[in-house]
């Protein structure tokens, strides 16, 4: 057998093991997507319907029940969080609305290629334009007006617990549907000196009431820090140290965030930090919390857990914002919290 035949048919045979591990993830995934698509006995009631975001006093959310309706874009009523659901067509991995703004991150896995794409949607949840994204969808938001929308994704790594990953975040101005590819192009002012450097990742915006004012995550050698960043100057400046994915108050006073229990652990508990005097106090909840959480009011913050430990699958819980109380199951299976 001469050497260019034995080379053609190890590429043969490659091609071959390689088309049967796709075709064996591909089956395993569908699989896996059936049994997830199936509703369960106990599960929370939801029906299709039409979804608004001009609704009043209405909880948005991405579905995470397993049934036909799962990871699709859905609403109950803020007074019965408990009662039956009412589903879009919409489907989303992340979500946010605000003003009649929504934002909708999506991603789908072939067998070779992963799409990620961010929509941004008008009150009907009809799309209004679609981004492609340059990794795997992490956090959104929508500013209190609705004018600015903003986004993160993974473009290495896996999660905030990986050991190496990087992240972009953009932020769009809807009025003008200018993009800011990444705030990575803002200039920095790290304790009180400009700072560059080249290990810097941004997530976990959230937007001021002003059209300017943002807050945000900036991580560099290894510590991460509370930014307040303007829009128009295009500068952020560090406030405090060891503050990740920030969710600022309604009343524009207190930021909500994760903080990193011990270096080198991949545990997050849940404080809120008053702007005015720096003043952290750490919140109810003992789970470790990796999400950004959401102020349902002045008073109280949601965040997402995993369901039974399990990943993949998750609840929203709630928790009183001054240290007190305790946690409560706000919604089971479900993820990407609005309140309308």
């Amino acid at each position: 057998m001469t050497s260019t035949r034995r080379r053609l048919l190890v590429l043969v045979a490659a091609v071959l093991v390689l088309a049967g591990v796709g075709t064996g993830v591909v089956l395993h995934a569908a699989a896996r997507a059936d049994r997830q698509n199936r509703p369960q006995a106990g599960g929370p009631a939801v029906d299709d319907g039409t979804l608004t975001l001009r609704q009043k006093k209405r909880l948005v959310f991405v579905n995470g029940a397993a049934g036909p309706h799962r990871t699709a874009v859905a609403s109950v009523a803020s007074a019965d969080p408990k009662g039956r659901r009412t589903a879009s067509d919409l489907k989303c991995a992340r979500f946010y609305a605000a003003a009649g703004t929504g934002v909708c991150l999506q991603s789908t896995t072939g067998v070779l290629k992963q799409s990620n794409r961010a929509l941004l949607l008008d009150a009907n949840l009809r799309t209004r334009h679609t981004f492609a994204l340059a990794g795997t969808p992490s956090r959104a938001r929508v500013s209190p007006s609705g004018r600015f929308v903003a986004w993160t994704v993974f473009v290495s790594g896996e999660s905030y617990s990986s050991a190496f990953f990087s992240t972009r975040t953009s932020v769009l101005d809807t009025r003008t549907m200018k993009l800011t590819p990444s705030l990575e192009t803002f200039s920095v002012v790290k304790d009180g000196k400009p700072y560059h450097a080249s290990d810097i990742n941004f997530w976990g915006v959230t937007f001021a009431s002003d059209d300017d004012t943002f807050y945000a995550t900036l991580n560099t050698a290894n510590k991460t820090y509370l930014v307040r960043g303007s829009l128009s100057r295009r500068t952020v400046t560090t406030l405090v140290e060891n503050v990740e994915c920030p969710s600022l108050s309604p009343d524009g006073t207190r930021v909500a965030f994760k903080k990193r229990i011990l270096s080198r652990t991949d545990l997050w508990h849940e404080y809120v930090l008053d702007l005015r005097t720096l003043k952290e106090t750490p919140l109810a909840e003992r789970h470790s919390v990796d999400d950004q959480a959401t102020w349902l009011d002045d008073h109280t913050v949601a965040y997402a857990l995993p369901t039974d430990g399990k990943v993949g699958t998750s609840d929203l819980w709630s928790v009183p914002a001054d240290g007190t109380g305790t946690p409560r199951l706000l919604l089971a299976g479900a993820s990407s919290p609005a309140p309308l």
